[in-house]
């Protein structure tokens, strides 16, 4: 397994929140959301309510990036974290719904009544490209269709 692949799986599997960036109404917008990846690393998933800006903007604009990284919050972190960044096209998946509901229900349980909400949408990531940062590295990492 190629080492960046590596640093990727670890990390998407070991985070549980991302910071979502979506641009509506001419503007940037950034929110913490909870999600899931899939093995293949092709996709993320996450739910959100319909009446959120979040919702909106993926409705007006597909095209997000996310912020997922391995900080501690301490001072070694400026040498020790990885920063990941996933840029993708998003939008509301209505046919493959309890895939991704389950794949969502497995890596955050507690959320398992907000996810199965009839009134809230689980929104799919393609994720397009991952660029992984740290101090003093940065390596784009393309994801094939």
């Amino acid at each position: 397994m190629p080492r960046h692949e590596k640093l990727l799986r670890e990390v998407m599997s070991t985070q549980y929140f991302a910071v979502l960036n979506t641009i509506g109404e001419g503007f940037p917008h950034s929110c913490l959301i909870s999600f899931a990846v899939t093995e293949d690393l092709r996709s993320l998933v996450f739910v959100t309510r319909r009446d959120t800006r979040k919702y909106r903007d993926i409705q007006e604009n597909q095209e997000v990036s996310l912020l997922v990284d391995n900080r501690t919050n301490a001072p070694t972190d400026i040498y020790e974290s990885t920063a990941i960044e996933v840029i993708g096209i998003a939008h509301e998946d209505t046919e493959d719904d309890s895939r991704l509901k389950s794949l969502l229900i497995a890596r955050h349980p507690e959320l398992r009544r907000f996810v199965e909400a009839p009134g809230n949408a689980i929104i799919s990531i393609r994720v397009r490209e991952y660029v992984i940062s740290g101090l003093d590295r940065t390596q784009r990492v393309a994801v094939s269709e």
